[in-house]
C-alpha cells in the first residue's frame, strides 16, 4: 500500500464503482486488517489504476510493435531518446524536458 496520509488529494474526482460483494468484503477485511483508515480504500483503488494503468500500455506497446525485431525497436528507442537528449541540453527548465519526454512517449505510443 501506498504511504498513508491523512487526506486526499487537494483535487480529486469521484467513482461510483460496482464490484461484486465477495470483492468488496474480501477487500474491506483485508484493508481491516492492516490497520486501514478513512480514505485507505480510495488510495487503495487509486495504487491499483496507477499500477495496471502502465501494464496495459506496454502490452499495447508490445503488440503494435510486434511486427518489428529487436534492432529496429533498439533504433527507434535511441532515436527518440537522442531528440530528447539534444532539447533538453538545449533548454535549461526541467518542466521543457517533461513536455519533450511526455510527447516523445506519445509518440511511441500511437
Amino acid at each position: 500500500m501506498p504511504k498513508r496520509t491523512n487526506t486526499l488529494p487537494a483535487e480529486h474526482a469521484r467513482w461510483t464503482l460496482s464490484v461484486s460483494r465477495e470483492t468488496d468484503s474480501a477487500l474491506r477485511s483485508w484493508l481491516a486488517g492492516k490497520g486501514a483508515k478513512r480514505g485507505d480504500l480510495s488510495r487503495f483503488v487509486e495504487d491499483a489504476v496507477n499500477r495496471q494503468v502502465p501494464r496495459e500500455m506496454i502490452t499495447d506497446i508490445h503488440a503494435r510493435n510486434a511486427d518489428r525485431g529487436p534492432d529496429q525497436t533498439e533504433q527507434l528507442v535511441e532515436d527518440q531518446l537522442h531528440d530528447v537528449r539534444a532539447r533538453f541540453w538545449s533548454k535549461k527548465s526541467g518542466r521543457r524536458l517533461h513536455v519533450a519526454l511526455s510527447k516523445q512517449l506519445n509518440l511511441l505510443l500511437r
